[in-house]
């Protein structure tokens, strides 16, 4: 493990607390903390960030997930334990982390309306690059 860089959380506290806000603003979503812990975890184990995997494994175990739901979220696609909701969720949730790549289409998009609401969809957006953007400070300020 290398050593913090800065402590970006106290020299842009500002900022940061501009996070924190979105993250609680997120907690009373009707998406479920259970869903937006999951994406959590996805986007943080897809972006490499270690002290965001610990920490989300450990809320979703908190909270009552299943072992073997976390274990198997990396293979999704090929798990029997997602439904078609968290499987939409999580789609989207790698077609917004990898953007440069996917530019978001619409066959990533169009499953959500399925299983969401439009605030729930501007929601489970929000989860995703709030994440990616917790994850960036994480690494590269060496968390």
């Amino acid at each position: 493990m290398s050593t913090l860089r800065l402590s970006y959380w106290t020299l842009s506290n500002e900022a940061y607390q501009g996070f924190t806000a979105t993250k609680k603003a997120l907690e009373k979503s009707s998406l479920g903390k259970p869903l937006v812990e999951l994406v959590y975890l996805r986007v943080s184990q897809i972006n490499g960030c270690a002290f965001c995997l610990e920490m989300h494994a450990k809320a979703l175990r908190a909270g009552g997930m299943p072992d073997h739901k976390i274990d198997s979220l990396a293979g999704w696609r090929v798990s029997s334990h997602y439904s078609a909701r968290e499987r939409a969720a999580l789609e989207w949730t790698e077609s917004v982390v990898a953007i440069d790549r996917t530019h978001a289409p619409d066959e990533d998009f169009e499953p959500l309306r399925e299983h969401f609401s439009d605030a729930e969809i501007a929601d489970l957006t929000f989860a995703i690059a709030l994440m990616s953007a917790f994850n960036r400070l994480a690494i590269g300020m060496r968390q």
